[in-house]
């Protein structure tokens, strides 16, 4: 595979005795997950998703993001979580870092819906305000409040805009096949749509028209990123043995940290491009494993900006660290760092190198320290950020969670646990069969 991962830098920390009955359990759960016989087996439809989708799926999203792409300045993507997290990572490692700057002819793609507030949501309808506007609202249900809220406000300003026939080319759901209120509104206003399945969850998503409907919209090549994700996903099966599935391989170096007592995993990047990768991660990890009083903390850090900002507390602070370094080979540009004839910041002996060299090393360094203060190192290696190895990627991790959360015991697929701040809201802003519980908790907050 053209991913390729390192966990030498963990060998210090682990009891290889224990590390045999990890990899037994890992190869079971993996079994698991194609047989689907383990907790949560009605949402695996993710397991086989690459290498299934249809040719004519493919064609009807590079159809409809054509379109969109025409009509359009700007698309807003509507979703919260897995709906609009897996598309935000792939977008922002596959464009320009000014985007909003740079001449792509493809529509810019904003989000809305994965939060309230409501001056984003102000300053959203201001940027809109002359500009060409489509849409792509994503919800199974169509009431989950944030993109609901923000659904509202939305489709308000096209249809007073462009009025509510005309609003129906540039209004695309993905939503539910056959039930809910955004599949009902769709039916109604004559929206196209695309279907969730329901045997996948919203974090497990990246791969179904969730993500790849707004990943061509901005105009990257989803077949490609299929690919890759059907290339790790054959590399990764049942028939692979376990010293060459790097899935089971992340999923027994993890454990076996947590069974030592490291309770929090740190993904860290050196390119900033991977920043919303790692917000995607955090989500699939945190809301698969993080149940039943158990589960590894999901952090995320950007160096080398946050080597002085959490660079203390990683080197120094609390062993309960571990840190898992995604590392991009080669950048993209080339830019050498200029020769000044008066030095006056002693860096010119850094003069003719490359600025990728410089972060290269950076990290190196940062790792051996990192070790060398316990903090054990993972590093998945990658060639270059391309639509076809940030397939393989999204699908490594997604199979490396469901492998890792069977080890730890748990239902890697639900998350009862989201609900619980929901029911509070509902119950504060006075939603109907909730008076009671309103009045409860008011008296708490007293």
């Amino acid at each position: 595979m053209d991913i390729r991962l390192n966990v030498d830098g963990i060998a210090p920390f682990v009891d290889k005795s224990a590390e045999k009955n990890l990899i037994e359990k890992a190869v079971a759960a993996n079994k698991s997950l194609y047989e689907k016989t383990g907790k949560g087996n009605d949402f695996l439809g993710w397991v086989n998703l690459p290498s299934s989708v249809n040719e004519s799926d493919i064609a009807e999203i590079e159809l409809v993001s054509q379109n969109l792409r025409e009509i359009s300045d700007v698309v807003i993507v509507t979703g919260i979580g897995g709906s609009y997290l897996g598309a935000k990572a792939v977008i922002e490692a596959l464009s320009s870092s000014f985007e909003a700057y740079a001449n792509t002819g493809n529509p810019k793609i904003i989000f809305a819906g994965h939060h309230l507030d409501e001056d984003y949501l102000s300053e959203l309808l201001d940027f809109i305000g002359d500009k060409r506007v489509g849409c792509i609202v994503i919800s199974k249900s169509g009431t989950t409040t944030e993109p609901a809220v923000a659904f509202r406000i939305i489709k308000r300003h096209i249809e007073q805009k462009y009025g509510r026939e005309a609003a129906k080319e540039r209004i695309v759901a993905i939503t539910d096949q056959s039930r809910g209120a955004l599949r009902k509104l769709s039916e109604q206003e004559g929206y196209r749509t695309f279907v969730i399945p329901d045997d996948v969850g919203g974090r497990f998503s990246v791969l179904t028209p969730v993500g790849l409907l707004p990943i061509s919209v901005a105009g990257i090549d989803i077949r490609i990123l299929l690919k890759g994700a059907t290339d790790m996903e054959n590399a990764t099966d049942v028939g692979t043995p376990a010293a060459e599935n790097i899935c089971i391989q992340y999923a027994v170096a993890r454990n076996s940290l947590y069974n030592t007592g490291k309770k929090v995993e740190i993904l860290a990047n050196y390119n900033p491009k991977l920043h919303y990768l790692t917000e995607w991660w955090k989500q699939l990890f945190g809301e698969s494993e993080g149940k039943e009083g158990k589960g590894i903390f999901p952090a995320g850090v950007d160096f080398t900006s946050d080597l002085h900002s959490m660079g203390q507390y990683i080197q120094e602070g609390e062993r309960i660290l571990f840190e898992t370094v995604v590392s991009v080979v080669k950048p993209r540009e080339e830019l050498i760092i200029p020769d000044d004839a008066d030095n006056l910041d002693g860096l010119n002996f850094l003069s003719g190198k490359r600025i990728g060299e410089v972060n290269k090393m950076a990290e190196l360094g940062t790792m051996l320290a990192h070790v060398d203060g316990g903090v054990p190192n993972i590093r998945i290696e990658i060639p270059e950020l391309n639509p076809y190895i940030t397939g393989q990627l999204i699908y490594f991790f997604e199979k490396s969670c469901g492998i890792s959360g069977y080890i730890l015991g748990v239902n890697p697929f639900d998350q009862p646990g989201v609900e619980a701040y929901k029911k509070n809201m509902f119950a504060l802003l006075g939603k109907a069969g909730y008076e009671s519980e309103g009045e409860r908790l008011r008296a708490r907050l007293k």
